[in-house]
């Protein structure tokens, strides 16, 4: 199975960021790519709540997904947004992964469910839930002719617990689109993807965004680490890309998900136990 990754670095206008995202989905699948990916929150990347209100719409109305539904269905892929900024029926908006067929129908839909609320160093600062509702499902769901998909989006990473739930709900690829910042990305973005890819037995797919991302004048700009990443069951990482917006495809032997399995069988190793005590 090839896949194809796509690296951006989106700005805070949805149209420049659809044409250099039709770009490279187009590059991957002429590389032979089946399956595309693209990185967190691929139609806008800004830290202005007026901005995005001003430029988001809902799912029904968004045209980077009605222009992708048509892009899947032209190239016959089967195409992963790794998530949209929406408006929803409340005043928060909504973290949206779309998993797209290639005869252009919506497959799933995952709603980010933990939110980024930080404080990092230097006073670098996110309050992910300030303009974002959490989802509450849980999405696996199997791809067109292939293997079961996780969905999961760049927070949701350093929660072990709904990943071994995917992968014992049938999850051999797990889905982390991301745009991490990149204090955290140097430390922790590969000890991390590496580490649900060895728990679960599972190849780990993480599009990622990069670099310094424009913005409207007087809007601070956002900056993201890039290295988007393959991670095979066994915890190698069959892909980095490093700094720079781009695309790159790997090609997965899904024989190895079995495989890693039956050496760490873990998922099947599951035993009940009492909670710590907490009047010690």
């Amino acid at each position: 199975m090839r896949v194809g990754l796509v690296q951006l670095s989106s700005s805070d206008d949805p149209v420049r960021n659809l044409e250099n995202t039709t770009a490279l989905i187009r590059e991957a699948a002429g590389q032979g790519a089946a399956f595309i990916a693209t990185p967190e929150v691929t139609n806008c990347v800004s830290l202005s709540r007026a901005r995005q209100a001003q430029v988001l719409t809902r799912e029904a109305d968004d045209p980077t997904l009605a222009a992708l539904r048509a892009l899947a269905e032209e190239l016959g892929v089967t195409l992963l947004i790794g998530s949209l900024a929406l408006k929803t029926d409340e005043p928060r908006f909504a973290n949206r992964s779309v998993l797209i067929g290639p005869q252009r129908a919506v497959l799933a839909r995952y709603d980010k469910i933990h939110m980024f609320d930080v404080d990092l160093d230097g006073g670098e600062a996110y309050r992910e839930s300030d303009g974002y509702r959490p989802g509450t499902q849980a999405v696996a769901v199997a791809l067109p002719d292939g293997p079961t998909l996780g969905m999961t989006i760049c927070y949701d990473l350093r929660f072990p617990g709904l990943y071994r739930k995917l992968a014992q709900a049938g999850a051999q690829i797990l889905a982390m689109p991301s745009a991490f910042t990149r204090p955290t990305g140097a430390a922790h973005w590969e000890v991390l993807l590496r580490a649900r890819a060895i728990e679960t037995g599972c190849f780990v797919l993480a599009p990622a965004q990069t670099g310094t991302h424009a913005a409207r004048e007087g809007d601070r700009q956002r900056q993201t680490w890039g290295h988007s990443m393959v991670v095979d069951p066994w915890g190698a990482v069959l892909l980095d890309m490093g700094a720079a917006p781009g695309v790159a495809c790997v090609d997965l032997d899904l024989n190895a998900v079995a495989k890693a399995r039956h050496h760490i069988p873990s998922l099947r190793h599951d035993r009940a136990y009492q909670d710590p005590a907490t009047d010690v």
